[in-house]
């Protein structure tokens, strides 16, 4: 029995451990997730206001005809076309008014050979008002039959001049150089005075007209340079013309007159969104994945020691490429995690990865010291 009693004392043990060796590691907490961390960074930020508008033309001309009850005999342009100004966009058949234009030469032919031949009656009349042959009162009427005959000239050339406009504008000429956005002339057709004939993109000029709320009006001057990008990706660069004198009393919003290039991306009606560039400023940035949405608010997990994350509510600004402001609650020494707060809680223990930023930093660090040592 004695000699029993050492193997199993010795069993009972190793039994025990090999227990406690089992146990210990169970109860050693595991870390969360492996995270790698950075820190914020200080510098020259871009400063932009964002804002959406419609594309415009910058002035539209309506071109509408001159004379009425006359036939469009050609139409010379379709939409889309580049019109100069002074250029022929449609024609009128001239017949009546070439018969208008004949029978009013003919009335000023007519008045001119009265008014020669009231100048002469006038004439001897003169000649004889000392004779006694005539009254004094019929010279005054050869004079006065002399005046009126040259008012019948005088109106005569006034009605020939009246038809030959008539005919001048029987041809309809663009107003101004651009770009024929709409026609409603018909061959064929019998129009009005005044009627639309086309409607112009002046000088091909577009606009961006931009929606920026009323408190975000002081940020911005004629000349503020602008990226705008249209629905279809396309972008271009356009510079603030003017800002709209007024604001809307709905929606506080207030329109910005962008001039933009004429670019075949770019239509007459396009939504397009953009950003105003108003230059650089001093501001703290953290890349935009560290920055996590917990309970409707922005925050990050700033790093605890060396292995805990606590949960810090920020306030966020504009965004830049992948990086993204941070206005309030984050200092600039603050070690945070770069990604996967996503999978985080507040208090969590994590385990930072040997090249995450901070763990370079710190190895920096140590061989700076140790080079220091040595010398």
């Amino acid at each position: 029995m004695q000699r029993l009693l050492p193997p199993f004392i010795a069993l009972l043990t190793s039994l025990w451990l090999a227990t406690g060796q089992a146990a210990e590691p169970a109860a050693k907490a595991q870390p969360a997730l492996t995270v790698s961390t950075t820190t914020p960074v200080r510098g020259l930020l871009a400063e932009h206001l964002s804002a959406n508008g419609n594309i415009a033309a910058w002035q539209e001309a309506s071109v509408g005809a001159e004379i009425g009850g006359l036939r469009i005999a050609d139409v010379l342009v379709n939409v889309g076309d580049a019109v100069r100004k002074g250029q022929v966009l449609a024609r009128f058949a001239t017949d009546l008014v070439q018969g208008d234009v004949a029978q009013a030469r003919a009335a000023l032919r007519q008045a001119q050979a009265a008014v020669a031949e009231a100048q002469a009656n006038a004439a001897r009349a003169q000649a004889l008002s000392g004779s006694g042959a005539m009254s004094a009162q019929q010279i005054q009427q050869y004079a006065t039959a002399e005046q009126s005959a040259a008012a019948s000239v005088a109106a005569a050339e006034a009605a020939l001049g009246t038809q030959l406009l008539r005919l001048k504008h029987t041809e309809v000429l663009a107003p101004d150089g651009g770009i024929i956005s709409s026609r409603t002339a018909t061959v064929g057709a019998v129009v009005n005075v005044g009627a639309e004939l086309f409607r112009m993109v002046r000088q091909g000029r577009l606009e961006w007209r931009a929606e920026v709320n009323a408190s975000d009006l002081a940020r911005l001057r004629a000349g503020t340079q602008a990226l705008i990008t249209t629905t279809s990706g396309a972008q271009v660069r356009g510079r603030v013309r003017m800002l709209g004198p007024t604001v809307d009393v709905n929606t506080r919003n207030a329109l910005v007159y962008v001039d933009v290039p004429g670019q075949a991306g770019l239509r007459a009606g396009l939504y397009a969104s953009g950003e105003f560039l108003l230059g650089d400023k001093q501001a703290l940035s953290v890349p935009l994945s560290a920055v996590v949405v917990r309970d409707g608010f922005p925050s990050v997990f700033e790093l605890q020691g060396n292995d805990h994350v606590v949960l810090r509510r920020v306030r966020t600004g504009q965004r830049v490429g992948e990086r993204i402001e941070v206005t309030e609650g984050l200092a600039d020494h603050a070690r945070i995690v770069e990604r996967g707060g996503t999978f985080l809680n507040d208090g969590d223990l994590v385990q930072v990865v040997e090249n995450s930023e901070q763990k370079q930093a710190e190895s920096g660090s140590s061989q700076a010291q140790a080079a220091t040592k040595t010398k």
